[in-house]
């Protein structure tokens, strides 16, 4: 069976935990910052784990992580 090519954008963006979930850095930090209140900002701060419904998913984009 062949070899299959990770996602490179994807690999940048995810990490295994032991437990072999994906860990991801959240989204909305980027700009209009003074909009988004400071506890909001904190949240965001803080990484997430993949969704179970878009691990699968992530499983083909990122084979060998």
């Amino acid at each position: 069976m062949p070899k299959i090519k990770t996602k490179r954008a994807a690999a940048k963006r995810v990490r295994r935990t032991a437990t072999g979930r994906l860990k991801r850095s959240r989204g909305w930090k980027r700009h209009k910052l003074e909009a988004k209140s400071p506890q909001r900002k904190r949240r965001l701060r803080k990484s997430g784990l993949v969704s179970k419904a878009d691990q699968p998913q992530f499983d083909r984009l990122v084979p060998y992580l």
